[in-house]
This record gives structure tokens, sequence and C-alpha cells, in this order.
């Protein structure tokens, strides 16, 4: 089969479209022939040499697919020859074939296409496991999300107004920020020339944000803290800005606040937070949002995999807005 390799660490154009030995399915896998995959930071971290694939898991890029089942290993049940499907993955979506354990794999949705649907499991199984299973989001809460024109972002607006949060977004452009509103974002503010916690303080008189879902690390910490709401929750997802920030504990405990951070590449299948857990409760909680199509997956651009450079680059120069696909 061929697959989407990484000849050396650095930029886009490292990236191979090669041959690699075919798979097969052990006990408790699936192997899926790729439809779809897409591009996510931590794809970006891996190919410059800075995220490594969890022991055990692919060489090859790719964290999402969508594709249909072509052999089940050893007691695997549920899942038949033939059946339309996504899955999160640790590694290997770049590929025209992918195993993938059982409890990872999820039916495609009601009203989404076999391709589109390889834009949801990363990002959709990432929102749900921070801001809803961590962070307790309810309705009536307001939510804080930062980078809300990407993959996670554009997620994270439909599922916190799906539950009936007040979403607030940042953005760096007033075109970036119309179309979050579009989805549904309440509140959205450019990074660029307003401050989001003045901003967050003044559309909700005074209140806060009950969780903040921050993708920049070190550099948001401190204002993350002050535009938390009493109680507040925040979950850290990413180290744009930076691995090291200062936290006032003073502020947090003031607040009866709490910070968290939380990847999910490197979790178990199994036991408890690991990702079978995370997928099932996808399936059984958002599946039926988004077959009433009240979350659904918001695609920027569809590149052929073997061009996976070139969609690399449009990833790192903020071309798209949402997911950018890879079709096999």
């Amino acid at each position: 089969m061929r697959a989407i390799t990484i000849s050396q660490p650095g930029g886009p154009e490292v990236l191979r479209w090669t041959e690699v030995p075919d798979l097969s399915p052990r006990p408790g896998e699936v192997l899926l022939t790729v439809a779809a995959s897409a591009v996510n930071r931590a794809d970006l971290l891996q190919r410059q040499g800075f995220y490594p694939p969890p022991p055990g898991a692919s060489e090859v890029p790719g964290l999402e697919c969508s594709g249909t089942v072509a052999a089940l290993g050893e007691g695997v049940t549920g899942w038949q020859v033939g059946d339309q499907v996504c899955a999160l993955l640790a590694g290997g979506g770049y590929a025209e074939q992918v195993v993938v354990p059982a409890e990872q794999v999820l039916p495609l949705p009601g009203g989404v296409d076999l391709v589109s649907a390889a834009g949801l499991p990363e990002v959709v199984c990432t929102v749900w496991s921070n801001v809803v299973q961590l962070a307790g989001l309810s309705a009536g809460d307001v939510l804080l999300v930062h980078g809300g024109a990407g993959g996670i972002g554009t997620a994270a607006i439909q599922i916190g107004k799906a539950l009936g949060a007040t979403v607030a977004v940042t953005a760096g452009s007033a075109e970036r920020l119309a179309r979050c509103a579009e989805l549904g974002a309440d509140v959205t503010i450019n990074y660029r020339d307003q401050d989001f916690v003045d901003e967050v303080r003044k559309a909700t008189d005074g209140h806060g944000a009950d969780v903040v879902l921050d993708n920049m690390g070190g550099s948001y910490l401190d204002r993350n803290v002050d535009v938390l709401a009493t109680g507040g929750r925040l979950v850290v997802i990413g180290m744009q800005g930076g691995r090291k920030g200062e936290l006032d504990l003073g502020k947090l405990l003031a607040k009866r606040a709490s910070v968290a951070a939380t990847g999910l590449r490197g979790r178990p299948v199994t036991g408890s937070g690991g990702k079978a857990e995370i997928v099932a409760d996808v399936r059984a909680r958002l599946w039926p949002l988004v077959a009433e199509g009240r979350v659904r997956p918001i695609i920027g651009s569809v590149v052929p995999l073997a061009e996976a450079s070139r969609a690399h680059q449009a990833l790192e120069n903020g071309e798209a807005f949402g997911k950018v696909l890879l079709k096999v």
C-alpha cells in the first residue's frame, strides 16, 4: 500500500508519498480502507520532530480517518466488512489502509458523507473529553474557545451551543470571526486588537467564563485565570504560545477555580479516561446531535493525500477555516 512518510524532521517538503508494507489486523483490531484523513496541528509537530508517536503506534502521521471496514481481527464484534465508519487513531491515517482498535471506531454519523466524516473523530473526541467530561460544561455556562476558526474551535462552538452554553471565541480576523458567528458564537473577539478578558467580562456582565478551552498554553495562562468566573475551569490542550507561564495561585484560590492540561493521543485504549470510554460517550451522547445537524464537520479544503505537503502548508499559513482533509 501507499502512505505519507516523513523522510526527516523539517518543513512540509519532507512528506513523501511512498510504498509501505501492507497491514493486517491483530486481535481486537479493525483494518480500514481509508477514504480520507485530516490534518491536525499534532501532525505538523510530528513532521517537525517534536511530537513522536506513542509506543507501538504507527510512524505514519494522521490521528483520524474515515473509510470502509476491510477485515476484522480475532475477537472483534459489532462491525462487519463493508461498514462505512470513521475512527480515532494514535497514528497511521495518512495511508491507503490503517489498523485501529475496534473500540476507537465509530459508525458513520447520519447526514455526514464518507469523506467529510474524516474531519470529526479527533476534534469531537478532544472537545467532548475536555469541555464536557472533564470541565462539566452545562446549559447556561459561558464557554470561551481560543482559536475558534480552527478544527477544534469550530467543533467547540457547535457543541457548546448544542448544550445550551453562551459561547465566546477568539480569532485573528473579522472574516474568520464572522464565520464563527455563523456557527453560533455569541461573542467574537479579535485577539489582534481586543483584550479577551475585558470583552468576555463586558459581554457577561462581569461574570466571566465558566469554561475556557485553550490551545495557547503559557502565554495565555495568567489572562485565562483572570477571565475565569467563580468556580471556573480552564482546560489547556495546546502550547502554541509556549510551554511555561506564571500561575498566580492566589487568583485561583480566590475564584475556587481549576486548571487542567490534557492530551488525547497518548491515552490508553481502555481504562478510566481511556479512548474507548471517550469514543463510547461520544457515540452515545454526541452522535445524535450530529445526526440532527446541530454539530457538523466544518471543512475548509480537501486535498489529495499524495499532496499532504500542500495541506500542511495551508494549515501553517492559516489559510483554512475548519478542517483540512486529505482524500485518498
